[in-house]
C-alpha cells in the first residue's frame, strides 16, 4: 500500500514533465553527428592515438607468430640457442613499444575525450542560452541540467576510450582472422561457426539494452529536476511541515532511478557471458579438433600453440566490442536528448536582414497586438497604445490581465501573433536581438541575485563600468549605506540569490544594476511590490533621478507608485479599459478609481 503511495505522489508530481522516452531506432546518421565533434581534433591527437593504436596492434599480432612458429618450430627444434636469444630480444623490445605506445594511446585519447566533451558542453549551454521564454517555461531548471551535466558526462567513456577501442579492436579482429585463415583453414572455419550463433543472439537484446539506457536518462532527469526543486523551495518545505511528504516523494523517485539503473545494468551484463560461453566451447573445438590436425600432420605443435595465442586474443575484442556497444547505445540515448535541445529552435528568433537598433529615443507603438501563449487562450487582443520618448506609462489591472505580456512584447521575448510592435517607428522583428536589449533594462519583483561580489552584481549589464560608477548608482538609489555596512562593503560576496541580504536589500541591488546598464527603456515588474514602506519612500525620490529622459513602464499593484505617471493604462483581459493620468481616471470614476478604492478603502486617502 506505501508503496502505491508512493508512486501515485511521483506520477502527480511528474504528470506534466516534458521529458520523454524518445522512440527512435539506432541509427549511424545520429552517432556520426556526434562524432563530428572530433573534427577539430583531426590533425593532432586523433592522428596520433590511430598511430598508437597501429602501432599496438601490429606488435600484438606478431608476437604470437614469433612464439609459436619461430620459438617452438624453429628455435627449439632445431637447438639453435642463437635464434632464441634473439627472438627473446625481439619479443622482449616489441613488448616495451607496445607499452610506450599504449600510454601515450591513453594519454592522448584522455585529453582528446575531455576536449570534445568540453566542447559538447560548450555549445549545449551557449545554445541553451539562446532559446527564448517558453522553452524555459515549458522545462524544470533540473531537468536541463541533467541535458548539461548527466547527458554529456555519459558519453565522457565512449570518447576516451570508446571510439579508439572501436577502432583497435576491428583491425585486431580482422587481423587475427586473417592469420588464423592462413595458419589453418580447417580449424579457423570449425570454430568460427560459433559466431553466428554469438551474434543473433546479442543482437536480439539491443532494443531493449537500448531502451533501457533512455529511461536511466529519464529517471534521472526526474530525480534532478526534485533535487533543485526542494533546495530552492526548502523554506516553504519546512514552513508547511511536509519534509516527510518530500521524502516520500524523493523516496519514489530515488528508487526509479536504482530501479532503471538495475535492469540496464542487468542487460548489460548479459553480453558478457555470451561471449565466456562462446569462447569455452571454442576452446574445446580447438583441443578436440586441433589435436586430430597435430595427429595427421596437418599443423605443427608451433602453430598450434599460436593459434591458441590469437584465438584468446580473439574472444577479448569481441568482449570488449559489446561493451563498444554498449557505450554506443548509451552515447545514443544521451545523444537523442542532446540533439532534441541543439536541434530546438527559438521562437524569437533574428531575420537574416536585420538591422542593429542603435541610440534610440525610446518611442513605443503597440498596433493591434494579438498574442497568445499557448495559441488557445489569449494574452492581449487588438492592443493599440502609444508611448512617447522619455514618458512614464503605468500598467495596471488585475493579475493576468496582459500587463507582464506588453513588458514580454517590448524586450521580444515573445513575438505577437498579430499586429506588430515597435520602436522609434522600427518593427522589432527587423531588429537583432542585441541591439534592443542593450536598450532595455527590467527589474522585477522577484529579483535575481548572481553569486559573485555586489560590486559585480551592479555591473552585470556593465561589466566595463568603473568602482566610483558602481557607487555612484548606488547612491542614486539609496544602496550605497547598507552595502557600505556589509562586512567587506561592494567586495562582500553574495550566495546564489542573494540570500545573507533582505528581499528590499535586493531590490535596491537590482535598482542600481539597471541604472548603471543606462538603458533608454525601463520596465518595472512589480518592482516595488516587496519593499517596505521606508525603502518605497527612498526609491521613490531616487526613481526621479532613474526615470528621467527615459522611456519607462510600471507595472504595479501598489497604485501609490504610479500618482505620478504621465499616462495610466488600465488592462482587463487583454484589453484596454481605460487611459489617461491619475485625475484624469479618478474622475472618471471607472475601473481605475475602483481598483484605488478598492485597494486603499477610502477614497479621501489618495
Amino acid at each position: 500500500m506505501a508503496k502505491k503511495v508512493k508512486q501515485q505522489i511521483v506520477n502527480n508530481r511528474f504528470q506534466y514533465s516534458t521529458d520523454e522516452i524518445i522512440e527512435k531506432p539506432f541509427n549511424w546518421k545520429q552517432m556520426l553527428r556526434l562524432f563530428s565533434y572530433m573534427k577539430p581534433y583531426g590533425k593532432d591527437l586523433l592522428p596520433l592515438s590511430i598511430i598508437m593504436v597501429l602501432i599496438n596492434t601490429g606488435i600484438r599480432l606478431i608476437i604470437p607468430m614469433l612464439i609459436g612458429v619461430y620459438t617452438l618450430d624453429k628455435a627449439l627444434v632445431d637447438k639453435d640457442g642463437n635464434l632464441l636469444a634473439l627472438l627473446v630480444g625481439v619479443i622482449a623490445a616489441l613488448y616495451v613499444c607496445s607499452y610506450i605506445a599504449n600510454y601515450f594511446r591513453i594519454k592522448w585519447m584522455n585529453t582528446l575525450g575531455q576536449s570534445v566533451i568540453y566542447d559538447i558542453r560548450k555549445h549545449l549551454f551557449t545554445h541553451v542560452q539562446t532559446l527564448s521564454h517558453k522553452f524555459f517555461d515549458q522545462r524544470s531548471a533540473g531537468s536541463i541540467l541533467v541535458r548539461i551535466m548527466n547527458d554529456i558526462n555519459s558519453l565522457q567513456e565512449l570518447f576516451t576510450n570508446g571510439v579508439i577501442n572501436l577502432l583497435m579492436d576491428i583491425i585486431l579482429l580482422i587481423g587475427i582472422f586473417v592469420i588464423l585463415f592462413i595458419m589453418s583453414p580447417e580449424l579457423t572455419l570449425a570454430i568460427m561457426i560459433l559466431l553466428p550463433i554469438m551474434f543473433f543472439i546479442s543482437t536480439s537484446l539491443r532494443r531493449n539494452i537500448r531502451r533501457s539506457w533512455q529511461t536511466v536518462r529519464l529517471k534521472q532527469s526526474k530525480l534532478n529536476s526534485h533535487l533543485n526543486e526542494s533546495i530552492q523551495g526548502i523554506r516553504i518545505t519546512q514552513s508547511f511541515h511536509q519534509e516527510k511528504e518530500n521524502m516520500q516523494y524523493f523516496d519514489g523517485v530515488n528508487t526509479e532511478t536504482f530501479e532503471s539503473w538495475r535492469v540496464a545494468s542487468q542487460k548489460n551484463a548479459m553480453f558478457r557471458p555470451i561471449v565466456e560461453m562462446t569462447n569455452a566451447v571454442g576452446t574445446a573445438v580447438l583441443i578436440w579438433y586441433g589435436a586430430h590436425l597435430i595427429q595427421t600432420d596437418t599443423i605443427s605443435i608451433g602453430v598450434f600453440v599460436s593459434f591458441a595465442f590469437y584465438l584468446g586474443m580473439f574472444w577479448e575484442p569481441i568482449s570488449r566490442l559489446g561493451m563498444v556497444y554498449n557505450q554506443l547505445l548509451i552515447g545514443m540515448a544521451s545523444s537523442e536528448r542532446i540533439f532534441e535541445y541543439l536541434d530546438e529552435k527559438p521562437i524569437v528568433s533574428e531575420r537574416k536582414q536585420a538591422i542593429a537598433l542603435e541610440d534610440i529615443q525610446g518611442h513605443i507603438e503597440f498596433e493591434d497586438v494579438q498574442f497568445s501563449y499557448n495559441g488557445k487562450r489569449t494574452a492581449l487582443n487588438g492592443i493599440n497604445l502609444a508611448m512617447k520618448a522619455g514618458e512614464t506609462i503605468a500598467l495596471v489591472g488585475h493579475t493576468g490581465s496582459g500587463k507582464t505580456t506588453i513588458a514580454n512584447l517590448i524586450s521580444r521575448f515573445y513575438d505577437p501573433t498579430g499586429g506588430s510592435v515597435k520602436i522609434d517607428g522600427q518593427d522589432l522583428k527587423n531588429v537583432t536581438l542585441a541591439s534592443l536589449r542593450k536598450q532595455i533594462s527590467i527589474v522585477l519583483q522577484d529579483t535575481f541575485i548572481f553569486s559573485g561580489t555586489i560590486s559585480d552584481n551592479i555591473r552585470f549589464g556593465n561589466p566595463a563600468a568603473t568602482m566610483e560608477e558602481v557607487k555612484a548608482s548606488a547612491k542614486a538609489v539609496g544602496a550605497h549605506a547598507f552595502i557600505e555596512n556589509l562586512p567587506n562593503g561592494y567586495d562582500t560576496e553574495v550566495e546564489e540569490r542573494g540570500n545573507i541580504l533582505s528581499v528590499g536589500e535586493r531590490q535596491l541591488v537590482s535598482f542600481a544594476r539597471a541604472l548603471l546598464a543606462n538603458p533608454k527603456i525601463l520596465i518595472l515588474d512589480e518592482a516595488t511590490a516587496s519593499i517596505d514602506t521606508e525603502t518605497e519612500m527612498k526609491i521613490q525620490t531616487a526613481l526621479k533621478t532613474l526615470l528621467k529622459g527615459r522611456t519607462s513602464i510600471i507595472i504595479a499593484h501598489r497604485l501609490s507608485t504610479i500618482r505620478d505617471a504621465d499616462h495610466i493604462f488600465v488592462l482587463d483581459h487583454g484589453q484596454i479599459k481605460e487611459q489617461g493620468n491619475h485625475d484624469e481616471l479618478m474622475n472618471n470614476k471607472g475601473e481605475y478609481y475602483h481598483l484605488v478604492k478598492a485597494q486603499f478603502n477610502m477614497l479621501d486617502v489618495v
